[in-house]
């Protein structure tokens, strides 16, 4: 049985790459549980006021795309299976087909736009503020159709402003000032974590 012997550069290549997925995933957890961290700073509202979207742009904005979207995924799929990262300390597949879960899916979708946005046109700072706020407008977009399909079914007829006054007006300006402080924090904090992160590769 013959083998195909492999080089030192392919073995070198090989450490490297494996490496990467390590610090990969330290950085992915590292940014999960920062997003759940936020979410526990909450003010009970009908759509509690938190600091997730907040924790979900600055994720994206400091890891990039790729990362970033792993991050929020990993978060949302630790609160559906029951671990207590969700607002109130909360978990369960429960808080997510309840009314207000279609804002939490949201935040994937969030990530995804602003992967896709960043992907097609760059990281300068308007093109950043394009991709946080498609982003926010798709998580307001799947959060509301959820909740008026949930709320119907669970409680009755309800009008698309009556959901709107609840769930986004609410919530335009806050959001838009997370929005600020994740655009102002990754900006700072991107380039000396980048090199922080590039140097632990190696």
């Amino acid at each position: 049985m013959n083998t195909k012997a492999t080089t030192p550069v392919q073995n070198a290549k090989v450490r490297t790459n494996e490496k990467r997925k390590t610090y990969d995933m330290a950085y992915i957890a590292v940014f999960t549980v920062l997003i759940a961290i936020c979410s526990w700073i909450s003010i009970p509202m009908t759509v509690p006021f938190t600091l997730q979207t907040f924790a979900v742009f600055l994720s994206v904005s400091i890891l990039g795309g790729r990362r970033g979207t792993m991050a929020v995924l990993v978060y949302v799929l630790l609160g559906a299976v029951g671990i207590p990262v969700f607002a109130g300390f909360t978990g369960g597949p429960g808080i997510i087909l309840n009314t207000t879960g279609g804002y939490i899916i949201g935040f994937i979708l969030s990530a995804l736009v602003m992967w896709l946005t960043e992907s097609l046109f760059g990281k300068k700072l308007p093109v950043q503020i394009l991709s946080m706020v498609l982003g926010l407008l798709a998580c307001y977009a799947v959060g509301t159709v959820w909740f008026m399909f949930v709320y119907m079914r669970q409680t009755g007829a309800v009008g698309l402003g009556t959901v709107l006054g609840w769930c986004v007006i609410p919530f335009i300006i806050p959001d838009a000032v997370k929005i600020a402080l994740a655009l102002m924090l990754g900006n700072t904090l991107r380039r000396p974590l980048s090199k922080i992160m590039n140097n632990a590769q190696g």
